[in-house]
């Protein structure tokens, strides 16, 4: 009889095609093409970002829906799961970047208003400890949105409410705590974070993550400008600050600085500063949901993915965790992603055995890490050329 090769197909959602479930059929049908005997086992995986709620439904949630407003007001409908006293959200959901109509990017105004109205969903559920996926978002607000959303008021030096988005926070002169939810108190939260980035300087939530939701560089200065006016309204001037004692201002002002405070456009910064929201590896905590060590048991191989292998990936990102697990397994992983933006030295660093595009290059030339062309936005064409480039690969690295 011939050999049986198990193959765990484990890939992030391709942001703007595809689902991590929809890739990783894709590519089961690709590694089908190359071997007829392939045991494929499907993991699609999640980070925080988008594919969130999705992983935490294959793990045993039910889904629930709430009309929310998107990042730029507009009504949306957006899910959640929830487990007996457990809920997982995910702010691209509310306040994703897949939400804004294409050539309607708006960073300056972009708000995290909806993921606090989730937030408030979830608990009316009854929901006490929530995970809250922090990645794919179209906003730089520093969480204000989703707090003003829970109660907390972002006031000018008038005393009027802040229009929305990190803009505005320039603006930012006192900060009223006490219409928090109550309920905020009695909750556990986590955010799973999909980077480690920090929220300021030059590896923060404007400077970083900034120009993929449309700012340039001067709106970049101004969201930069925005989020430092919010910690130093917490730290320097903590009389600024009502319902808090100043002691408890300055604390939350130094989670600025903090791994994943960050992600979502500083929504882990907020989350921390104002919640006590801890912030943790997002695909650390959705590997683990998903049981995905014990998928590793007895596989010869191992296919993760995303739309673009980038430095952000290695910065906290679904496939740069898998190669991590599958390393340790000591399971071979590569990676069949749209676009490589990094070099081979920094992905076989990270754990890959190969990586290979799926944008037609020249031949050869993904394995050796190219550039493919610009994103495919056909859904269809993109699984078909994401099934292409998964046979091709797995017929390159398996004996």
């Amino acid at each position: 009889m011939p050999t049986v090769t198990r193959i765990v197909v484990a890939p992030n959602a391709f942001k703007g095609t595809l689902t991590a479930n929809e890739a990783a059929h894709a590519i089961a049908d690709g590694v089908g093409d190359a071997c007829r005997h392939a045991d494929i086992l499907m993991r699609p995986v999640a980070d925080g970002g988008d594919g969130t709620v999705a992983a935490a439904l294959t793990a045993g949630f039910t889904r629930h829906e709430a009309t929310v407003s998107g990042p730029l007001g507009t009504a949306v409908r957006a899910a959640f799961a929830v487990r007996h006293d457990a809920a997982v959200l995910e702010m691209a959901e509310a306040s994703g970047l897949r939400l804004v109509p294409p050539g309607r990017h708006e960073p300056l105004t972009a708000s995290t208003t909806g993921t606090g109205e989730l937030v408030r969903a979830a608990l009316d559920a009854g929901a006490r400890r929530l995970l809250l996926g922090a990645g794919g978002s179209a906003t730089t607000d520093g969480g204000t949105g989703m707090l003003s959303a829970l109660g907390i008021s972002f006031l000018d030096r008038t005393g009027r409410i802040l229009p929305p988005g990190g803009a505005a926070l320039r603006h930012l002169y006192m900060i009223d705590t006490g219409g928090l939810d109550p309920r905020i108190t009695q909750a556990e939260i986590t955010v799973a974070a999909d980077v480690d980035n920090p929220l300021l300087g030059p590896h923060g939530a404007a400077a970083v993550f900034g120009p993929q939701k449309g700012a340039g560089p001067a709106d970049v200065a101004v969201l930069e400008d925005g989020l430092r006016t919010l910690v130093d309204r917490l730290g320097a001037r903590p009389r600024g600050v009502l319902g808090l004692s100043a002691r408890a201002a300055m604390v939350a002002a130094s989670a600025s600085a903090s791994a994943g405070a960050g992600a979502g456009g500083g929504l882990g910064f907020g989350a921390m500063a104002f919640l006590g929201a801890r912030v943790q590896a997002g695909a650390e905590l959705l590997l683990d949901l998903a049981g995905f060590d014990a998928a590793l048991d007895g596989a010869d191989l191992v296919i993760t993915g995303e739309g673009a292998l980038d430095a952000s990936t290695m910065r906290g990102k679904a496939p740069a965790a898998v190669a991590r697990h599958a390393q340790a397994a000591g399971v071979p992983v590569i990676a069949v992603c749209g676009q490589v933006n990094v070099s081979p030295s920094a992905w076989r660093e990270a754990g890959f055995t190969g990586v290979f595009s799926a944008q037609p290059v020249p031949a050869g030339a993904a394995a050796r890490g190219m550039t493919g062309a610009p994103a495919l936005i056909s859904r269809a064409e993109a699984a078909r050329a994401l099934r292409r480039a998964s046979a091709e690969a797995v017929r390159l690295v398996l004996p």
